[in-house]
């Protein structure tokens, strides 16, 4: 509960607007916070209000935040008595469209207590010669009153003269009876609040009755799975130390694009690169590409790397990617182990305490917060750093979502897919690292199923989904690759549209390659060496292509940084 409440605080803090009159107050909190001192960052929030006299106040995090009280046992979202009116105006103005337009017992859920019983006074009286038995199962007959009767009259009167599309009405009755229905049963607040959020997916208008109910499906197998938006409050995470750790869209690689066409929805890409060799650091960095460059919505679907390491490898490419470094206007270079262990290099070495590699050196017992604060009077290059991620806070319609799955089924991975289609319409997806799913482990056959589901989806819905896959540890030469180095099932190749084989050179037979910039050149380049062991050289088959060329690539790449450079068309030396 603490947890939560710092989060809020935090939460708050990141939408309250900078003014001279509240940036100090502002700044105190996040110390204390930093410092755990939360029974004085609680009092700073009650400064803070009464700073924000006249504006808009900030809420109090001592106090759980109380719902706002509802009429009836639905909340707003899924109540609509103008609706239930107009359907129930149009049947009594017409009685027979009884015959198609009724609502099963167990899927009758009007709000309105006199509109179900003028319901059911059109089942059995007005339209009782046209409504089927199925219809009228489970129903009771309606009461009859003076009353009743002048309501039905009213609903004849409000409706007479209109243009509505019954058709319509009734699909839109029909998902909301649905929705209240499931709501009710489940009594678990946090997937009711999912079952209510479906009303307000971008593309509810146009999801079907049975698409609203796998939605509901959708809720309850997504709610099993640790979910996160990677590129929300990376400052915080940054800063607090507390972790554990006419093609398609341009790929940031040249040739790749040019062989590739670019990423192009309805289709399935794949790389597969041995262990330890980079797949989730891959993953993020044509994701980061497609969201912050492209501006796209992306899901990363990951079974490798937890929430923080992606966070702390996102944070990297931000920094160190220089497309993006283009978007922010920063141009610095920092490793993930810097970033990690709050290495930044001093505006003055003679003013303050450095290491032999010129990074201030935190004071013993120095609080987090107060060493924050040091970095950020003494350390341009901290303070950049911070600008950076402040940045990319702010690119909220850029949203990268993450999820986390370690057990799951194929039936799981394609609800999840299509829960953020639907809630996001998310159309680019990464899945790191792609395996059969958890009854199957062991079996490769199986991949291909997984495979298939993954390009049913893509096809269907018009989504691109890039996967890693693994390749085994093997003797084969980086440039002689073929999909019998996968470490799973072959006939995986069958189903996608793009595969690539990627595997280090080995540094002691750098010499034995060359490359050029043109597939048909004159002129070749030697592999340089570089004393740095981050600094390595992967050649990249491209097994599988069905915009047409195959050609081999070479990329130097700097996994420290998570920079990856296209060099041009690899080849053994001849």
């Amino acid at each position: 509960m603490e947890e939560e409440k710092i989060k809020r605080i935090y939460e708050i803090l990141n939408n309250i607007p900078v003014t001279k009159d509240n940036k100090e107050t502002i700044e105190e909190i996040k110390k204390q916070l930093l410092n755990k001192d939360y029974l004085e960052a609680f009092k700073k929030i009650d400064e803070l209000n009464k700073i924000q006299k006249g504006e808009k106040k900030v809420e109090k995090i001592e106090e759980e935040p109380k719902e706002e009280e509802e009429e009836g046992i639905y909340p707003k979202e899924l109540s609509n008595i103008e609706l239930e009116r107009i359907y129930m105006g149009m049947l009594l103005n017409d009685p027979k469209l009884i015959v198609k337009y009724y609502f099963p017992f167990e899927e009758c859920y009007f709000e309105d207590a006199d509109i179900l019983n003028a319901y059911k006074s059109v089942l059995f009286t007005e339209g009782g010669a046209y409504s089927s038995e199925e219809a009228k199962a489970g129903f009771n007959f309606a009461r009859d009153n003076e009353t009743v009767y002048k309501f039905k009259n009213q609903l004849r009167a409000d409706v007479r003269g209109k243009d509505y599309d019954m058709e319509k009405i009734y699909l839109d009755l029909r998902k909301l009876f649905i929705l209240r229905k499931s709501y009710l049963e489940v009594p678990i607040k946090s997937i009711q609040d999912k079952i209510v959020e479906i009303t307000s997916y971008t593309l509810y208008d146009k999801m079907s009755i049975e698409e609203v109910r796998s939605a509901i499906e959708q809720v309850n197998a997504t709610e099993k799975f640790k979910r996160a938006i990677l590129n929300r409050d990376l400052t915080t995470f940054l800063e607090s130390g507390e972790n554990n750790l006419r093609n398609g869209l341009e790929l940031p690689f040249p040739i790749l694009n040019s062989v590739f066409k670019g990423i192009r929805k309805g289709e399935t890409m794949a790389f597969a690169m041995p262990s330890n060799s980079g797949k989730s650091r891959f993953t993020i960095d044509i994701a980061a590409h497609t969201a912050l460059v492209h501006k796209k919505k992306v899901l990363i679907i990951s079974n490798e790397m937890s929430e923080e390491k992606m966070k702390l490898c996102l944070i990297t490419t931000i920094i160190n990617n220089k497309a993006i470094q283009d978007l922010h206007g920063i141009h610095i270079s920092k490793t993930e182990g810097e970033l990690l262990e709050f290495k930044y290099r001093a505006d003055d070495p003679k003013k303050v305490e450095t290491d032999e590699d010129g990074f201030i050196i935190r004071k013993p017992n120095e609080k987090q917060g107060d060493f924050i604060e040091r970095l950020t009077k003494c350390s341009e290059e901290f303070r950049k750093t911070i600008e950076i991620t402040e940045w990319a806070n702010k690119e909220i319609a850029n949203s990268i979502y993450f999820i986390n799955i370690t057990d799951h089924t194929n039936d799981e991975l394609r609800k999840v897919i299509m829960n953020y289609y639907y809630k996001e319409q998310i159309e680019y997806v990464f899945y790191d690292t792609l395996k059969t799913d958890t009854a199957n482990i062991g079996i490769g056959e199986e991949l291909k199923k997984t495979a298939t589901i993954l390009s049913n989806l893509a096809q269907n819905f018009n989504i691109y989904i890039c996967s890693t896959l693994q390749l085994a540890e093997s003797s084969t030469l980086p440039v002689n690759l073929t999909v019998n180095d996968l470490a799973v099932s072959r006939t995986v190749k069958e189903v996608l549209d793009t595969l690539c084989l990627i595997k280090q050179i080995n540094r002691d037979t750098l010499d034995n390659y060359e490359y050029s910039l043109n597939e048909v050149d004159t002129k070749y380049f030697d592999l340089k060496k570089y004393k740095d062991p981050d600094v390595r050289y992967y050649a990249c088959v491209v097994d599988k292509n069905r915009a047409g060329a195959k050609p081999t690539l070479v990329f130097r790449l700097n996994l420290a940084y998570n920079v990856w450079e296209e060099l041009g068309y690899l080849r053994l030396k001849q």
